[in-house]
């Protein structure tokens, strides 16, 4: 495709090629050769130049799709070589290097099993959905996607993927692929031995059977079976030990922790030796839970396949390689990727914080205040040189008619004063601090800052970026279900038009 045109001949950065002026043509997408399927190759390639892909035809990708999703079993049977694959959530340049031959393989040699969380957090889930679709459709026997807790409605609205979807596309795409995710297997039984679910088991999971028996065509609920396969995690201890077999997950605010007991219970009763799961972010982006001790085989094993989760996070991502019933994790560093604003904003609304500090500056340069304001420092001079430059002064003057009167406005101004100084302060972190603020941003669900950040200054907003244990800290609220009340109820609708790209930098 044609690269977006430059007739003014000013982009900034020369050496970075401009995005395809169109989305793909409909021929090149679905050209005859492949007798309708999606030339996923071309694709790849158009996406990671941030083309676009015309609603027309994404709906086609997703409509095919849907037909084999609908056709597969709640419980999927694979065996090996197989490559098994973690989380992702939006990151499409990572899943690209994710898909080369020396890291998960290449899928038209390859099996693969993605464990679910395709979307959410990252900034590219429709290219992350569009991409594996497409390689889906052409290799059907031998791509498999399970369910996890962020393809659903409630997240999806809560985090960004809504947002994204409105961005890109409109409502009516956004609903279409929450039809599609809801078609989604829910568990996978690897070489006979393995159970593979994107979160974990459940006091209300006794045997496959209970799986299979699931109506899995809709949103998942808040508890049950259904919510623990999403939801559940094991037990963060050495030992696995728990008092009991199953403790509530206050840390998701919905289902259960398991140990050692439950987990080993179930896998006996089922002839299986261990649970591979994703749900969680891993500093190296697996972690192996030995419970039985450090020679035996991990009775959970937990996979990421998200590196620098969220821009903050500094782990590595990992996917999991069977073959001839040998596993080995193949590790991975992130990948750069589009310097895209927090929320999809573009460059007047992100720029107004500046000019907003600017124009504080200046308000403040004339009422002539130190740098720190304390009452103490305030004095009648700046009071009066203040009720000067307002308007309101005007009104002060002719209803300030008793002493009590005066008083009250006095002290009204001397908080007006401190509001200008506070403000400065924040919007200067805000100048000096943009890059980091950002990506502390893209930690959170809504794009917003912790209350206090700013004020606090440089120190509070480099300690929350720390490493991964302080941001995996800072992140720990969003981990939770959202309550009705956190969840938006209703959506603005961002006029954009598919066709638009605009030119980014890369990220460092």
């Amino acid at each position: 495709m044609d690269p977006l045109k430059d007739p003014a001949n000013d982009r900034h950065v020369k050496t970075l090629k401009p995005p395809p002026h169109r989305p793909l043509m409909k021929s090149l997408m679905f050209p005859d050769k492949l007798k309708n399927k999606p030339d996923w190759k071309l694709l790849k390639d158009h996406l990671q130049k941030e083309g676009r892909v015309s609603k027309e035809d994404l709906f086609k990708l997703v409509g095919d799709c849907n037909k084999l999703l609908k056709n597969e079993g709640n419980v999927i049977y694979i065996q090996d070589p197989l490559t098994v694959v973690g989380d992702i959530h939006g990151q499409y340049y990572d899943l690209l290097k994710l898909l080369e031959p020396k890291v998960g393989g290449n899928p038209e040699t390859t099996k693969y099993l993605f464990l679910g969380d395709f979307v959410d957090r990252g900034s590219y889930s429709i290219e992350v959905i569009i991409l594996l679709y497409a390689i889906k459709l052409n290799y059907p026997n031998t791509v498999y996607f399970l369910r996890g807790n962020h393809e659903c409605r409630q997240l999806t609205a809560f985090f960004n993927f809504k947002d994204e979807c409105l961005y890109k596309y409109d409502q009516e795409t956004y609903d279409m692929l929450m039809d599609s995710f809801d078609l989604f297997p829910l568990a996978c039984i690897i070489n006979s031995k393995f159970i593979a679910i994107h979160g974990g088991i459940s006091p209300d999971l006794k045997s496959l059977e209970d799986i299979k028996k699931l109506d899995r065509y809709h949103e998942p609920p808040k508890s049950g079976l259904f919510c623990d396969l999403l939801w559940s995690d094991p037990v963060d201890q050495d030992q696995g030990n728990l008092d009991g077999q199953w403790k509530g997950n206050e840390v998701r605010g919905c289902s259960w922790f398991f140990g050692n007991d439950a987990a080993s219970k179930f896998l006996q009763k089922n002839n299986l030796i261990s649970i591979i799961r994703a749900h969680e972010a891993q500093l190296d982006g697996y972690k192996m839970h030995r419970w039985h001790g450090g020679k035996d085989f991990p009775v959970v094993i937990t996979i990421f396949s998200a590196p620098n989760y969220c821009d903050v996070y500094n782990n590595k991502g990992a996917v999991i390689k069977f073959e001839n019933n040998t596993l080995n994790i193949q590790q991975f560093q992130q990948t750069p990727h589009p310097y895209l604003l927090p929320n999809f904003m573009d460059i007047f609304t992100w720029s107004i914080p500046f000019v907003a500090e600017k124009v504080n500056e200046i308000l403040y340069n004339l009422l002539q205040v130190g740098d720190q304001v304390d009452d103490e420092e305030i004095n009648d001079e700046d009071i009066k040189q203040f009720k000067e430059l307002t308007q309101q002064n005007k009104k002060y003057d002719k209803q300030s008619t008793t002493g009590s009167n005066n008083a009250k406005n006095t002290e009204k101004l001397k908080k007006k004063i401190i509001f200008v100084a506070n403000m400065i302060k924040m919007q200067k972190t805000l100048r000096e601090q943009s890059e980091s603020i950002i990506q502390l941003k893209g930690a959170c669900p809504d794009k917003r800052l912790p209350r206090g950040v700013l004020t606090a200054g440089k120190s509070a907003i480099m300690d929350a970026l720390a490493d991964f244990n302080i941001a995996k800290n800072a992140d720990i609220v969003n981990e939770k279900m959202p309550t009705m009340t956190q969840t938006p109820q209703q959506s603005i609708s961002i006029n954009k038009s598919i066709n638009s790209t605009s030119s980014k930098t890369k990220k460092k």
